[in-house]
């Protein structure tokens, strides 16, 4: 039995002393990360997936800016500084992935299919968490550590302004990656027999 994805799946994992350094040129992560969008399927083939890469000035301002857009939200006189380390260390990295689902391309397939109205917007998170996943194992399985971050609603409107974004994106989740050293800590497992289930009769 072949288990090359297994391996594959098994290097990804959440990295977050990442470096401004990386063992791919920027170019090579472009076209690793277009392959990904590229060849991940989506329901009713929608393809609605949109992906923004960050690198240099772009990346270091946008997480100085979710910094701002986060430090006006925290409570007065609660500590930021656990927060503004984080963010540090985000900015440390080699670049970003923004996460998209583009909502004018999921309106149109609910016009389209009005039987299914209800379930675009969820085929839509799935569609994008697969996409995740993909650059995610991608990166990994080139030497590159990466987290996923949720950093919207609070840091949407700021984000589109300063990059020019399309309203009709709807921001997801963001993806810093860059090179690391620091070693992975043990994880921990549900049972397996409380997730999957084999039923023959």
């Amino acid at each position: 039995m072949k288990k090359q994805y297994i391996e594959l799946l098994l290097k990804r994992r959440s990295r977050y002393a990442l470096k401004k350094e990386s063992p791919l040129t920027a170019g090579e992560i472009i076209s690793l990360i277009e392959e990904v969008a590229l060849h991940t399927p989506s329901a009713f083939n929608s393809q609605s997936a949109r992906l923004v890469i960050l690198f240099d000035k772009a990346h270091d301002d946008f997480w100085d800016l979710t910094k701002e857009e986060i430090r006006k939200v925290i409570p007065a006189g609660q500590s930021f500084a656990s927060t503004e380390a984080k963010m540090q260390g985000f900015k440390n990295a080699f670049g970003t992935v923004l996460f998209y689902e583009d909502y004018s391309v999921v309106r149109r397939f609910e016009e389209g299919f009005p039987l299914y109205k209800d379930k675009f917007r969820v085929w839509s998170m799935q569609g994008a968490a697969m996409v995740q996943l993909g650059v995610w194992t991608a990166l990994a399985e080139n030497g590159l550590g990466a987290s996923l971050q949720h950093y919207d609603p609070v840091i949407d409107k700021a984000v589109r302004e300063r990059f020019g974004i399309p309203e009709d994106w709807v921001l997801i989740a963001q993806m810093p990656f860059g090179a690391f050293d620091a070693p992975d800590k043990e994880k921990s497992f549900q049972p397996i027999d409380e997730r999957v289930r084999v039923i023959k009769e």
